[in-house]
């Protein structure tokens, strides 16, 4: 592997990464944001969680694929 192929993976990895973090910040805005709706509108039934479990696991899955050697997805 020649120094641009090197330096072009790394690139790519980094992409994958602020990607990542860029899908943490909104799941983290979102969710609060879900959760004061919950609150507010219907404090009796708490409902916000089920978005935050099933998007919690694509962001699991974001960061397993961003930070170790899952498949380039």
């Amino acid at each position: 592997m020649d120094e641009h192929e090197r330096i072009a993976k790394a690139a790519q990895q980094v992409d994958k990464r602020i990607g990542f973090y860029v899908h943490s910040v909104v799941f983290l805005l979102v969710c609060g944001g879900l959760a004061a709706v919950n609150l507010f509108a219907t404090p009796e039934v708490w409902w916000a969680q089920w978005p935050f479990l099933g998007w919690g696991v694509a962001v699991v899955f974001h960061g397993l694929c961003a930070f170790g050697n899952g498949p380039n997805v």
